[in-house]
């Protein structure tokens, strides 16, 4: 599933480094304290590397793998992370010797059981893995959200990906064969202006395949009366949004 990844937000590569959210340093202080030990980090499905630096300050070592080249060389770079071509689905060797699995916001893009398969070799017993996602955004603001919500169901309806439903259930109905952990709620910024939100909107999958499918923005739909009820009704800023864990304990 990596492949579809690839084909979605490669072409969109600057846009994702730039208004993809980071995570907050609570998010990998905790994951850091729950893991047994410090060693290596596997951030899996890295992307432009949102999660990978912010694993790297509390891991002596992070391995960062996405399959798209577009994407991996927009990382920030770090003594000790080391990026890598790879999907989640591929044998890089791993055994045992992976204290925490990471996947931000990417899991629904893999071939599950494979790499299950794959995540229960690199962990030793005991160890960690840990997938986070959020939802479509709100600002909890009626008239504003009816609009987001009428651009995510009437306008985007079709171009969602058969994986949508895993994010949208905030990863509740995500297959994790794995002994879990409770986690804290955390929450990550992901606008401080109208234009953030609406660049953060513009590295969704589905809009990418609007634009591909019919040559227009989507969100041109929308800007002018998304405008007006921002000037009418002003969310308070920044906005943010609730980060959904799976956490688990690679058990024999």
């Amino acid at each position: 599933m990596d492949s579809r990844k690839t084909m979605m937000f490669g072409d969109n590569a600057d846009d994702y480094r730039a208004f993809r959210p980071h995570y907050p340093d609570a998010l990998f202080a905790w994951l850091a304290r729950v893991a047994k030990q410090d060693r290596l980090a596997w951030d899996c499905g890295a992307g432009s590397g949102q999660a990978a630096v912010g694993l790297s300050r509390h891991f002596a070592r992070v391995l960062a793998t996405d399959p798209d080249t577009r994407q991996l060389a927009l990382a920030p770079k770090a003594a000790n992370v080391d990026y890598r071509i790879a999907r989640a689905e591929d044998d890089l060797g791993l055994r045992q010797e992976v204290d925490l699995i990471a996947c931000a916001c990417s899991i629904h893009w893999f071939d599950l059981p494979r790499f299950y398969e794959n995540a229960r070799r690199a962990l030793p017993p005991e160890g960690i893995i840990a997938a986070w996602t959020y939802d479509w955004p709100s600002t909890h603001v009626a008239p504003i959200d009816q609009i987001l919500r009428r651009l995510k169901e009437d306008i985007l309806g079709p171009f969602w990906a058969e994986n949508s439903s895993l994010y949208f259930n905030r990863y509740e109905t995500l297959s994790f064969p794995f002994k879990e952990i409770e986690s804290p709620l955390f929450h990550t910024t992901i606008a401080r202006s109208k234009s953030d939100l609406v660049s953060f909107l513009k590295t969704w999958s589905a809009v990418e395949k609007y634009r591909l499918r019919h040559d227009s923005d989507p969100l041109a739909l929308i800007d002018q009366e998304l405008q007006d009820a921002w000037r009418a009704h002003p969310p308070k800023l920044p906005l943010s949004v609730p980060l959904y864990m799976r956490c688990g304990v690679n058990t024999p």
